[in-house]
């Protein structure tokens, strides 16, 4: 049966002939009008500054306080708000999607939530009911934004665990799931039966008030997820930190019982695999291997990570094992393994695994499209790329345009919700947005020829 597969995969694939890399030299620009330019190119510019980021919600006090609301508010959506966001209106994300649409990307939405542990506002049960009202809402946005599904097949949306599930109650998950021998009571065969019977769930290591925040936040996952497989969306689950990840695919792999069987048209709920920790290759394995026992589909967002700094912070202050790797070259060794691993599953068992590979790495996108066309995965078959709003362009034009499916993470609402989420993740990107310092010269380069060159380049 497998080896069928593969054959049909290679019918599929790309054309015979020698393998030719895409060129990320900027050519593909010519997409972009100059003030999309100008704007990418300034407001890169001030991300590459470490202060701004370090300080980005206090300067954002400051500028409400000495230039107003408004003018404050015009100065962002100028600038970074209009970098980075879609938008705050359901009309205002279609206009952005349309302009994706025309050059060849599709959309990934993302609700910009940011719970707040000391605050008894994020973390009461209301806010998380309100979070599954926009998660809700966030479907049937995904859903009908384009006339049809996505560059490859798919439509897709982020989904942020802790927006349903306090981290508290993940943190005391991941204490219990990590010790050897751990309890049955936190299997997903147990969670995900009282997700589907809605039944009281009564797990020992919790306590009153974590059980009933338990059973709460299984019905919101079941919601969203019920919701997501019926109007066709897939959800792909963020990796946060590494004292909540073993609780949160735990939460996944509950999902996957239920939303990830074969013959309904799954993956419907994929998990974030982050190459910068240690033990990711092995985790995965582990995964793959498991879903594939079980007979589910099985879906996968491949990161290098986001949380480093943070990460090496907590476990000094612990006194406990790095559990990142050692510099940014092992780092792209782990991705590479983990990306050889997935594509491998991809060529072997097509549509049962489902693969983004989310980088702004050039190497890793040369890598992952070289092994695409050396293993007969076909352009609209189940790989995808995925890389921020805002940022890398340079990479995911030139992949829309030679017609690999690519998607472009999307957070939408209003200055107040979005501008300290920006800000938070900028926090967490430093790495990613000082290394754009090649997709700044590209720009440069674009604008000086359209300023001094007369024009645009016409591109055959």
């Amino acid at each position: 049966m497998l080896r069928t597969c593969r054959v049909l995969y290679s019918q599929g694939g790309p054309s015979a002939g020698s393998w030719q890399p895409l060129n990320f030299d900027g050519g593909a620009f010519h997409l972009k009008g100059t003030g999309e330019l100008t704007r990418a190119l300034l407001v890169l510019r001030l991300c590459a500054w470490p202060p701004l980021v370090t300080h980005g919600l206090a300067l954002q006090a400051w500028s409400r306080r000495l230039l107003g609301s408004r003018i404050s508010g015009v100065l962002l959506r100028a600038s970074l708000y209009g970098q980075f966001v879609a938008g705050e209106t359901a009309e205002e994300v279609r206009s952005c999607v349309q302009q994706l649409k025309t050059l060849g990307l599709g959309p990934l939405l993302a609700v910009p939530t940011e719970e707040e542990p000391d605050s008894a506002a994020k973390t009461s049960e209301a806010w998380y009911e309100g979070n599954l009202s926009a998660m809700l809402r966030c479907v049937d946005l995904s859903r009908g934004l384009l006339d049809t599904p996505g560059p490859s097949g798919n439509n897709l949306m982020q989904l942020k665990m802790t927006a349903l599930a306090s981290t508290r109650l993940c943190k005391e998950l991941t204490s219990w799931v990590r010790r050897p021998g751990a309890s049955l009571e936190l299997s997903p065969e147990r969670l995900a039966e009282a997700m589907d019977s809605g039944q009281n769930l009564q797990v020992s290591c919790l306590n009153a008030e974590q059980n009933r925040h338990l059973q709460a936040a299984l019905s919101r996952l079941h919601q969203v997820a019920q919701h997501a497989q019926a109007q066709h969306v897939r959800l792909l689950v963020d990796a946060e930190y590494t004292s909540l990840n073993p609780a949160l695919s735990l939460l996944v792999a509950t999902l996957a019982l239920r939303w990830n069987r074969p013959g309904d048209g799954g993956p419907w709920v994929w998990n974030t695999y982050q190459a910068y920790l240690k033990n990711t290759y092995e985790r995965l394995q582990r995964d793959v291997e498991a879903a594939r026992r079980a007979g589910l589909t099985f879906g996968v967002k491949l990161v290098r990570g986001a949380y480093l700094d943070k990460e090496r912070a907590v476990a000094r202050l612990q006194g406990t094992e790095d559990p990142t790797q050692p510099d940014y070259e092992a780092t792209s060794r782990s991705y590479s393994r983990c990306l050889e691993l997935m594509l491998t599953q991809v060529s072997h068992h097509g549509p049962m695994c489902h693969l983004m590979v989310a980088s702004h790495n050039e190497e890793s996108v040369h890598q992952a499209t070289k092994r695409m066309w050396e293993l007969g995965i076909p352009l609209n078959g189940p790989v995808c790329f995925g890389q921020l709003l805002g940022m890398c362009d340079h990479i995911s034009l030139a992949l829309g345009q030679a017609g690999y499916a690519v998607y472009k993470s999307i957070p939408y609402g209003s200055l107040e919700e979005v501008i300290p989420y920006l800000i938070r993740r900028a926090q967490e990107n430093r790495s990613v947005l000082q290394g754009a310092r090649r997709e700044r010269e590209l720009l440069s380069q674009e604008l000086r020829r359209r300023l001094l060159g007369g024009g645009l380049k016409v591109h055959h």
